[in-house]
């Protein structure tokens, strides 16, 4: 049974994406924690960041820092790297834009509107 990042992969979930690579695939977390919220996922299925085979670490990693570089410069804030891997298993790297009153997880809830423009802000081709 396929993970549900994996029917966003192929398509059969819709997603807000922020970029894709051949091995890597990043968008907006739809329960977002802040502004920004993303998840990087590696386009093999593997339950755990530290299982995943060299090579697809390595790409999910790449994708993670030029992403971060990406949000800080149009952000202006620090961006958090976490790794928690107990809600979908499915490796995954949430990226978090946060500054000096971040208060730590909350729940936003977005508008589609609000999604749209996150997505449109952020997008890395």
């Amino acid at each position: 049974m396929s993970s549900v990042f994996t029917k966003i992969i192929q398509g059969e979930i819709p997603c807000y994406k922020i970029y894709e690579d051949d091995k890597t695939m990043a968008f907006l977390d739809i329960e977002p924690e802040e502004v920004g919220h993303t998840l990087v996922v590696p386009k093999l299925e593997v339950d755990k960041v530290y299982d995943l085979p060299d090579e697809d670490y390595q790409a999910v990693m790449a994708t993670v820092k030029k992403l971060a570089r990406h949000y800080e410069k149009i952000l202006g804030e620090r961006i958090m790297i976490k790794i928690v891997g107990i809600d979908v298993p499915h490796a995954h790297v949430h990226l978090l834009p946060v500054n000096e009153n971040w208060a730590g997880e909350r729940n936003l809830k977005p508008t589609e509107e609000e999604f749209r423009a996150w997505q449109e802000k952020l997008r890395l081709e």
